[in-house]
């Protein structure tokens, strides 16, 4: 009886053994037989793609505009997988960045060496007794209002923008994260206040910024770099009155560049919110490198051309050399200023007056 189950039980072992046997051979064989007939024809083996894979491959490859059927309704909803998004991302790190950048550090270089080889611009005849009322307190607010909101705006957006390749190295990637964080938020709150700000500043100089006769002059002159001589000029000059028609017009395309980013819900997809976002970038850098040109004026470039933005008056001669038609309206009409008489303005004393106005308008 023994005996008899052994031989059972070792025929059914070399039943199963046969079976896995049998089962291995045949499962082999088909790949045995492609490489045998890859190497045949002298091709290396390959393994088969995954289907599924190169599938969701050519979706993602394809033309945007290659629009299915979807029930939900809305901008680019009937795309399966839009691509435009990657490529503008790419767009953007390796063009749009390098330029604004470029454009720039360009720009403070050339402000260095014209600082170097000209130096300080001098009042020629020296800073005088006497003053010329030029810019009211609501004037002056609404130009240190728009610089303060352009500054700050210009400082978020350039985190922004060069802060991955800048600051990164510098202050680690989570310090990084927060500050941009930050700046993201700062600059879509203060975004608005920009409007305002440019339209309070046209509202209030255009009329006299309107091109008039002797600005070509100024132009083609420099300003008077060439020929070394100051070239006559109003209220403001060609290159002030082009700095205003700049901040207006490219200030406007700031401003509809950045509301469409802002507010996504006017039916622009992919590709306008790309249009949208170099027009801002581009606008922004041109405006940045015009201003830095400004603050160079203000600061370290021109003795007491500040003097006006932050007082209200400025010096006799230095009026007489760079606005000399304006000036000399003023010296016509006895509206020269002592320094003891623009203390008393500045103090509230009603007594003393200029151009007309009271003391407590100015």
């Amino acid at each position: 009886m023994i005996n008899r189950r052994e031989r059972m039980s070792r025929r059914l072992e070399r039943v199963s053994l046969s079976g896995l046997l049998t089962f291995l051979l045949l499962y082999s064989l088909p790949l045995e037989t492609v490489a045998e007939t890859s190497e045949a024809r002298g091709m290396p083996s390959t393994s088969v793609l995954n289907p599924a894979a190169q599938l969701w491959r050519d979706v993602r490859q394809r033309d945007g505009s290659n629009v299915g059927n979807t029930q939900v309704k809305g901008v680019e909803t009937g795309v399966l997988i839009n691509a435009n998004g990657d490529r503008w991302g790419k767009f953007r790190m390796e063009q749009l960045i390098p330029i604004g950048g470029t454009v720039l550090v360009s720009a403070v270089l050339l402000l260095g060496i014209f600082y170097m080889l000209r130096g300080k611009v001098a009042i020629e005849g020296g800073p005088s007794d006497r003053k010329l009322f030029r810019y009211t307190t609501y004037e002056r607010t609404i130009h240190w209002f728009l610089a303060s909101v352009f500054l700050f705006l210009a400082i978020t957006g350039m985190i922004l923008l060069f802060g991955r390749s800048v600051l990164i190295p510098v202050i680690g990637k989570e310090a990084f994260s927060v500050l941009a964080s930050l700046s993201k938020e700062g600059h879509d709150l203060v975004g608005p206040l920009f409007i305002i700000a440019v339209v309070l500043m046209f509202i209030q100089f255009v009329k006299r910024n309107i091109y008039q006769k002797g600005d070509l002059s100024w132009l083609l002159r420099g300003g008077g770099i060439i020929g070394g001589k100051h070239v006559p000029s109003n209220f403001f000059n060609m290159g002030e009155k082009s700095m205003f028609w700049m901040l207006i017009l490219v200030g406007s395309v700031i401003i509809a560049s950045g509301l469409m980013l802002l507010f996504p819900i006017f039916g622009q997809g992919r590709e306008w919110m790309g249009l949208a976002h170099v027009g801002h970038t581009l606008g922004a850098m041109l405006m940045v490198t015009v201003i830095l040109g400004h603050i160079y004026i203000g600061s370290v470039g021109m003795e007491g051309a500040l003097e006006g933005m932050t007082t209200g008056y400025c010096d006799l001669n230095w009026g007489k050399e760079h606005h000399d038609h304006w000036a000399s309206e003023l010296i016509e009409k006895g509206e020269t200023l002592t320094n003891e008489e623009v203390e008393k303005l500045k103090m509230g004393d009603s007594s003393t007056t200029h151009g007309g106005e009271s003391a407590t308008t100015g």
